[in-house]
C-alpha cells in the first residue's frame, strides 16, 4: 500500500523491539490459537511453510488448542467438536451446516468483508441474512470455544472470518487477553463506512485486546476511523480507548522460516521436476507469478503487460517465457469464473500471436505444486512478478528471494499495494494499475547487471532474516502476554 505511514524496514525492526521475547513472558501461559481453518497438528503432516508452521511452533512452547472449522459440510446442525492431540497440542474443530457455509464463509466473509478490505466496494454483495450467518458461526465457535478455555490462557485470533468472536467470548464471560491478526489489507475510514454495518463490526473488532496488522497503513486505517466516527481517545503507546474499553492496535509484518525456504530451494535443484523445466525452458530466462485465483491479483494487467513486452521488444520473443501458476478458489463465486475466462481468452491470444513451433511464451497452470517444488521454480526463475492491486502481505515475495541462489539471484518485481513492499524497498515497484510501468519492469529486470542484482537481494535478504516468521510470532505472543485479563 502506497500511502506516507509506509513501514520500512527500519521501522519494522524498531516494531519488532517493543516487547521482549514471547517465550520468557508467557512460559507458563498456555497458548490457543483460533483460525477459520485448521492445519493438521500430528508431526509428519504440519504444512511445510507459512502460518501454520509458525503456529505450531507456537503451540508447541506452552502446549496449546489450535481450534476452528473442519472444512466439512454437514447435513443437519453442527455436532460437538473433533478432538486429535498430540503430545501437549490439541486439534479442535467443528463441521458447518449447509446454510452456515453459504452464508458465513461464501456470502459474508467472501462476498463482503474480502472486498470491502480489498478496496472493491462495487463487488460487495450485503445482505442481512448473510450477516445473520456470519455472527451465527462466530457464536457456535465461542460457545464451543468457551468450555475448552482455561482462566490464564491467551487466546490468538486469526482473520477477517472471526472479527466478533472476541465479542461473543466475552458474553460467555471469558477473561482472557483475546489478541486479533488481520491477515489482509484495512480499508480507509470512508471505504469502511460503505459497509451497513461498519459501527457494529468495529465493536466487535475493539473487544480484542491487541489487534495486529500488517502495515502501518492499515493501522491507520483502523485509528482514523475509531478516532473520527466514534469519538474514541487516543491513550498514547498503541491504545486506544473506544466503546468503552481500551483496545492497542501495533504492526506486525509477518515473515517466512528464511532458512527453511533457502534448504528447500537449494534441495529443489535435482528433483524431477526441476530437471523437466530447465529442459523445457533450455536458455530461455524464466518469469514466474504464482497466486491464488483472485480479482485482487492483477492477474489480467499481469498478462496484458507481458503482451506488451513481446509487442514492443521484439528482442525478448523467443528469449523469455512467463510462467503463471495460478490454482482456482472460490469457484462458486461468479468473479472468479469471469477472471478464469479472461485469463484463458488472454494466454491463448498471447501464444496465438507470438508462439513459435519451439517456443510457447505464455504457460498459464490452474493447479497447485508442493511447497518444496515452488521454490525450486522459484530458484530458477530470473524474474517474480508480485503485481496485486490490493495484498495484506504476499509472502510469495518474501520465498522468491529466500529461494535465490546466492551468487546469482533473480530480480522481484513488487506492486506498491502489496504490504510486502513497505519492507522490499529494493525491488523494482511497480504500480500495478499501470500497464507500461509493468512492461518496463520487465524488461528492466531482464537486462539487469549481475552487480546490481546482487546488491538489491541482499539488503533486502537482510530484511527477510530480522523479520522472519518466528520473530512475527514471539513479538504478537509477548505483546499479548503483556496485557492483564478481563476483570
Amino acid at each position: 500500500m502506497a500511502m506516507g505511514e509506509a513501514l520500512t524496514a527500519t521501522g519494522a525492526r524498531e516494531a519488532g523491539q517493543q516487547h521482549p521475547p514471547a517465550r520468557a513472558m508467557a512460559a507458563k501461559r498456555r497458548l490457543v490459537v483460533v483460525s477459520n481453518r485448521v492445519a493438521p497438528i500430528e508431526r509428519g503432516k504440519s504444512s511445510s511453510g507459512g502460518l501454520a508452521v509458525a503456529i505450531r511452533a507456537a503451540l508447541s512452547q506452552n502446549g496449546g488448542i489450535w481450534f476452528g472449522w473442519s472444512g466439512a459440510v454437514c447435513d443437519g446442525p453442527a455436532g460437538p467438536p473433533h478432538m486429535v492431540s498430540d503430545g501437549p497440542l490439541t486439534q479442535a474443530t467443528v463441521d458447518l451446516s449447509q446454510q452456515d457455509f453459504d452464508d458465513y464463509y461464501v456470502g459474508y466473509a467472501n462476498r463482503v468483508l474480502w472486498p470491502l478490505f480489498h478496496f472493491r466496494p462495487s463487488l460487495i454483495e450485503f445482505s442481512r441474512g448473510r450477516l445473520a450467518g456470519y455472527l451465527r458461526v462466530n457464536r457456535l465457535f465461542a460457545e464451543t470455544l468457551a468450555p475448552m478455555l482455561k482462566p490464564d490462557d491467551l487466546v490468538w485470533v486469526h482473520d477477517y472470518h472471526l472479527i466478533p468472536l472476541a465479542q461473543e467470548l466475552r458474553r460467555l464471560d471469558q477473561p482472557q487477553p483475546i489478541g486479533f491478526f488481520l491477515h489482509t489489507p484495512f480499508p480507509p475510514a470512508e471505504l469502511l463506512r460503505a459497509l451497513p454495518n461498519h459501527r457494529e463490526l468495529m465493536e466487535a473488532l475493539c473487544a480484542y485486546d491487541l489487534v495486529g496488522f500488517h502495515t502501518a497503513s492499515d493501522l491507520h486505517g483502523f485509528r482514523d476511523y475509531l478516532l473520527r466516527w466514534t469519538g474514541a481517545e487516543d491513550l498514547g503507546g498503541g491504545a486506544l480507548r473506544a466503546f468503552d474499553r481500551v483496545v492497542r492496535a501495533e504492526v506486525f509484518p509477518i515473515g517466512i522460516d528464511v532458512a527453511e525456504v533457502e534448504r528447500q530451494a537449494a534441495a529443489a535443484d535435482d528433483a524431477r521436476h526441476m530437471r523437466r523445466l530447465q529442459q523445457s525452458l533450455g536458455h530461455r530466462a524464466l518469469m514466474i507469478g504464482v497466486d491464488r485465483l483472485d480479482y485482487s491479483k492483477g492477474l489480467e494487467a499481469r498478462f496484458e503487460a507481458y503482451g506488451r513486452l513481446l509487442e514492443t521488444h521484439p528482442e525478448t520473443r523467443g528469449r523469455v517465457v512467463f510462467m503463471q501458476i495460478a490454482p482456482a478458489s472460490r469457484s462458486e463465486v461468479p468473479e472468479y469464473q469471469h477472471i478464469r475466462t479472461n485469463l484463458e481468452t488472454a494466454t491463448g491470444n498471447i501464444n496465438g500471436r507470438y508462439a513459435e513451433f519451439d517456443w510457447t511464451p505464455l504457460r498459464y497452470l490452474n493447479k497447485s505444486f508442493h511447497h518444496r517444488i515452488l521454490t525450486g521454480f522459484y530458484r530458477a526463475s530470473r524474474i517474480a512478478l508480485v503485481t496485486p492491486f490490493r495484498d495484506g502481505m504476499n509472502l510469495v515475495a518474501k520465498e522468491y528471494l529466500a529461494s535465490q541462489q546466492p551468487q546469482n539471484p533473480g530480480v522481484l518485481v513488487l506492486s506498491c499495494f502489496a504490504g510486502a513492499a513497505h519492507e522490499l524497498g529494493e525491488a523494482l515497484i511497480v504500480n500495478p494499475f499501470d500497464i507500461e510501468g509493468i512492461t518496463e519492469a520487465m524488461r528492466q529486470g531482464l537486462d539487469m547487471p549481475l552487480g546490481e542484482r546482487l546488491e538489491r537481494w541482499t539488503a533486502m535478504m537482510k530484511t527477510l532474516r530480522r523479520n522472519d516468521i518466528t520473530a512475527w510470532r514471539e513479538r504478537f505472543v509477548a505483546a499479548l502476554s503483556a496485557l492483564p485479563a478481563e476483570v
